[in-house]
């Protein structure tokens, strides 16, 4: 996909009577592509790697749900599309799946700036995460959120490795309180390797 159609507009969702009508299918197939866009870190987290299909079926989703029109349309164009990758990042949603709420508590509240602290190996070399500037994700408290949305951005040679099926690449953090490693399978990798494109 050329960079500049790494936006969505209005042009390429459905309207609400198709979606409703074509909902159960699409949401099917969005399930069945996120398969291999997931990593789990540790006990408690995941990371759920965004492109331009898992953004405009959040969309989507969410005109669908709260029918909120034209500015709702707007708003969520405005929130979600920052997140598809530009052809030299990987973008993720990184969240702390803790269902306990005195146990998330504790673990969130032990985590502050962990996301400045996530990265990706490649061959080597760490590219640290670059959180998406919409909001502080770590309170005055030193808690963070259980919600981050991080930009992987790769130099070339970083690419070029990654592509590589041959080459280890490794998701992990450098929290002190969080210090968990996953190795990218290869049918992550293989999901991954089209958001460069």
């Amino acid at each position: 996909m050329p960079i500049e159609q790494k936006k969505i507009d209005s042009s390429d969702l459905l309207d609400l009577t198709t979606y409703s009508k074509e909902r159960k299918a699409i949401r099917k197939e969005v399930v069945a592509m996120k398969k291999n866009r997931r990593v789990e870190l540790g006990p408690h987290s995941t990371f759920y790697f965004e492109n331009f299909f898992t953004m405009k079926a959040q969309i989507q989703e969410m005109l669908y749900i709260e029918k909120g029109g034209d500015e709702q349309l707007r708003d969520e164009l405005e929130a979600y599309n920052p997140l598809i990758p530009n052809g030299s990042e990987l973008v993720a949603t990184f969240m702390f799946e803790i269902d306990n709420p005195l146990t998330r508590k504790k673990v969130l509240s032990s985590l502050g700036n962990v996301e400045n602290k996530t990265y990706i190996k490649v061959n080597g070399n760490k590219i640290f995460a670059v959180p998406e500037n919409d909001v502080d994700r770590t309170d005055n408290s030193g808690k963070t959120s259980s919600v981050h949305f991080l930009h992987f951005k790769f130099e070339d040679h970083h690419v070029k490795d990654f592509k590589d099926m041959d080459c280890t690449v490794e998701i992990g953090t450098d929290h002190e309180h969080y210090p968990h490693i996953s190795v990218l399978t290869n049918e992550v990798k293989a999901a991954l390797i089209k958001d460069f494109d």
